[in-house]
This record gives structure tokens, sequence and C-alpha cells, in this order.
């Protein structure tokens, strides 16, 4: 039947589809979903990445340079796998963690069943898959950073926080800043995530701006208003990292 219909009728309609979207009650959820996504995921991120990185760099333990393995392996893991996994886990019968939780008197959990969980699980996996790329950005930031500056801040009698905050975090302000950056624009096109786990269920509850453009493209073949709304996430990540060099340059301004 598609060879006998003619797709080449295109039609000018300004900015309606445009209009329509900023209406549609759908993509403003996946908005406000989105922001939820990038306003508790990437701190998250940069925080656990640092963090796993510092442990690594300073840790004398031999298991430390295993870990460095252990945490890269999410990032390079294929996502569907991962979604097989990760649905066994959280499955609310037979899951995993619902299991151990059992042992906490804990009752199960409904993961990707409510609203409101189906979002903060979804943060959980993105979070476990991105720390390993961040956490090697971090260390090789910190293997830069000279060991003499640490022995002089010990002749003086700094203690470890003092090194950290004194030494360590500013000297680690450019790999910071590259890793928001690209973080939050990661973050800002969620997709695989609730593509694969939930289909952006349960009621919209985990649909990303992201996921709801693929939708209306490729799903719906509503390729204009998916067009639209591809360009208004665009517009949006261009203004953010706009914002993000304008600090980082007055910050740079102030060293």
């Amino acid at each position: 039947m598609v060879g006998l219909a003619d797709y080449s009728q295109i039609h000018f309609i300004g900015l309606e589809n445009y209009i329509n979207v900023m209406k549609d009650p759908t993509f403003l959820k996946a908005i406000g979903n989105t922001l939820f996504y990038v306003i508790i995921g990437v701190p998250l991120v940069i925080v656990c990445s640092l963090g796993i990185a510092l442990m690594i760099n300073f840790s004398q333990a031999k298991i430390f340079q295993f870990f460095r393995l252990i945490f890269y392996t999410p990032s390079i893991t294929n996502v569907v796998a991962v979604a097989v996994v990760w649905s066994y886990l959280y499955n609310p019968r037979f899951g995993l963690l619902n299991y151990l939780l059992s042992f906490l008197h804990i009752g199960p959990i409904p993961w990707l069943q409510d609203p409101v969980m189906a979002k903060i699980s979804l943060i959980i996996l993105a979070v476990w898959r991105a720390i390993g790329v961040n956490m090697i950005i971090f260390l090789a930031a910190l293997q830069g950073i000279p060991k003499a500056y640490y022995e002089a801040a010990q002749l003086d009698g700094a203690n470890s926080w003092q090194q950290l905050f004194r030494i360590t975090v500013p000297l680690l302000r450019f790999a910071i800043f590259f890793v928001t950056v690209t973080t939050m624009i990661a973050w800002l096109q969620f997709f695989e995530e609730p593509f694969v786990m939930t289909q952006g269920g349960p009621l919209d509850s985990t649909t990303s701006v992201a996921l709801f453009i693929y939708q209306n493209g490729f799903q719906l073949s509503k390729f204009g208003y998916a067009a639209a709304g591809s360009f208004i996430l665009f517009i949006v990540i261009i203004i953010i990292t706009l914002i993000q060099f304008r600090i980082q340059r007055r910050d740079n301004e102030e060293y």
C-alpha cells in the first residue's frame, strides 16, 4: 500500500509544529523528566567518578588498580545486555534487589512500575554506566598533578582534606569543567535507558525529550513534529553550554 501513496506533497505550515509541541502535555512532561534526570544524575556522575578516581590514584592497595577495569567495563558493555541484566535486578517478584531487601525485612519495591521509582531506577543505571569514562578522565588529570605540591603541603602541616580542597580540586578545574559539560549534554539527550527499560512508562513518567522525539519521528512518522522537538532540544543544549563556558571564562580570569 505504501507504493500506491504519494509522499511528495509537503505543505509549509510555518511555526505550527513548534507551537503544538510546546503545548503538548507529553512534551512538557518529557521536559520535566529530563530536567529531573539532569539535576540528579549529573552531580552523581561527577561526584562518584571523581571519588573513585581519587581512591585509585592515592590508594596504595593494588586492589584499587583492579577497580579501574571493573568501573570502566559498564561503559563499553552493550546496552541491550545491560538492559537484560538490570531488568532481572529490578524485577518486582524475583529480582535480586528485592531479594536482598527481604533480608532487611523491607517489602518488594516496584522499581520500574512506580512513576517516581522508575525515574530513580533509570538514574542509578545511567550513573553506573557513565562512571567509567569520566573516572578515566579524572584519573588522567590527577596523574598530571606534580607530587611536589603534595610534599610541600605535607611539610607545611596540611592534612588530607586540606590537600584535596586546596591543591587537588583547584588543579582539576579544567577536567571538572569538561566532564560537567559533556555529562550534562549526554543527560539532556537521555535516551537509551528509558528506551530499553521502560519505553517511557509508566504513564510517560520516564519519557525524556530524546525519547519523545524518537517516538514521534520513527514510531508515529510525525517527522515535522519530531524535528520541531529536536530543534528545541538543540537550542536548550546550546544555551546551557554557552552559560557553562561563560562561567568557566570568568573563573579563569579570577585565577
